[in-house]
């Protein structure tokens, strides 16, 4: 599955991956979707916001278990960030199979789509419309940075636009969602452990800043009758950081538009976009609220136009107490189906998933595995096989026992 997986939307120049939403190589990563279904005789269903759903076992019976992940990627990203929770969901549905482990509950595999937000600017934008986290309206509005709007890029892939929306009868029928996910940082490293479980997401958004000012050629303009938008955003990154490490948080600009974006030309518009995550709410509103004021009074001071627009905010996300606690259980009785695991380890972390929008509907968890570098976002993404075959034996024993019971 791995082999099969690893060059769908892969760069060539770069190495890492451009599976953005609704684009070619998201189709080639949904046929092989459909494809492992196939293979497995499981039934495939394509709900109305374009998530892909296979199952084994009737959802219609209600308390289903569900797991799975998302398979598009962020600009340039690493092959692991997604996919490894769908590989592994269907790699632990084998394991079952092996195991002649008897289903009680319906048991479903899932693909959200366009979970990294990497062409419409907006995070898991598959499971929020599920769960009803994004109307309609709003969603048909968003714009890719060629213009495309996600209605004309759902229809050209052969989706209904005017479908999608809240969905509440299908996540009536599920009892429990457990995502596998590759850490995206070195906590497990550091404590020597394979699998961790999730304790719960950081509260986290994303706030875009518009700095408008005056275009003008690069070579006669004076200094000190520009307009130059591009000096306040600079010292907003530097702020950025400054208020980060203050509040023991972190911040990020990672994005940025240019207009008219000439070298011999002073720019018009400087857009750029915060990613802004702190362990509670009065930590990120006290790193973002210090940006803004910098980025204010920086623009004032070089003559220069401020927007700040808020286009997504997630609040801290509390993993289902009770579930959590089960798996904590299933993996200590049933480490290596019968051996008992000394520890799992429970950890925080700073990344949004679909498991963090379902959390508000249905109970959800995570798995975490190892990885030994930390690095995420990134081709250099990396986790041992050793460790996702770990992986994928704790997925297994935590499905075997939610769906057994």
């Amino acid at each position: 599955m791995w082999r099969d997986l690893l060059p769908l939307g892969r760069h060539p120049g770069s190495g890492g991956y451009r599976r953005y939403a609704w684009t070619g190589a998201d189709a080639e990563c949904r046929a092989w979707f459909a494809a492992q279904a196939g293979l497995r005789g499981l039934r495939l269903d394509v709900d109305r916001n374009g998530n892909q759903w296979a199952w084994l076992g009737d959802p219609a019976d209600g308390d289903a278990v569900v797991t799975g992940s998302h398979l598009d990627s962020v600009p340039d990203g690493g092959a692991f960030d997604g996919p490894l929770g769908v590989v592994s969901a269907f790699a632990a549905l084998d394991e079952l199979r092996r195991r002649g482990t008897p289903l009680g509950r319906p048991l479903g595999i899932v693909n959200f789509g366009d979970e990294e937000g990497a062409r419409f600017g907006l995070a898991c934008v598959g499971s929020r419309l599920t769960a009803g986290q994004l109307t309609r309206d709003r969603a048909h509005r968003l714009t890719d940075g060629d213009g495309v709007t996600l209605p004309r890029a759902m229809e050209a892939a052969g989706h209904d636009p005017d479908a999608i929306g809240a969905d509440p009868e299908r996540l009536a029928r599920i009892g429990a969602f457990v995502e596998l996910h590759v850490e995206q940082g070195r906590a497990l490293d550091l404590s020597g452990d394979r699998i961790g479980i999730a304790s719960a997401i950081w509260p986290h958004g994303r706030w875009r800043f518009d700095f408008r000012g005056e275009a003008n050629h690069a070579g006669t303009t004076r200094l000190a009758d520009r307009r130059d938008p591009m000096l306040p955003y600079a010292e907003t990154v530097l702020a950025a950081r400054r208020e980060a490490e203050l509040a023991g948080a972190v911040a990020t600009f990672g994005k940025i538009a240019v207009e008219p974006n000439g070298v011999n030309a002073i720019p018009s518009l400087v857009r750029g976009w915060l990613d802004s995550r702190a362990a509670d709410r009065a930590s990120l509103d006290t790193v973002v609220a210090g940006v803004e004021k910098a980025a204010r009074d920086h623009a004032a001071a070089h003559g220069v136009d401020l927007d700040v627009v808020l286009e997504s905010r997630t609040p801290v996300v509390d993993f289902d107490h009770a579930l959590r606690d089960e798996l904590a259980r299933i993996l200590r009785r049933d480490g290596d189906h019968g051996t008992a695991r000394e520890r799992i380890p429970v950890l925080g972390t700073g990344a949004g998933h679909d498991a963090g929008i379902l959390s508000a509907s249905i109970p959800t968890a995570m798995l975490f595995v190892r990885n030994p570098t930390g690095v995420s976002h990134s081709p250099a993404e990396y986790a041992a096989e050793d460790d996702c075959l770990a992986g994928v034996a704790a997925l297994a024993d935590v499905l075997e026992g939610l769906v057994d019971r």
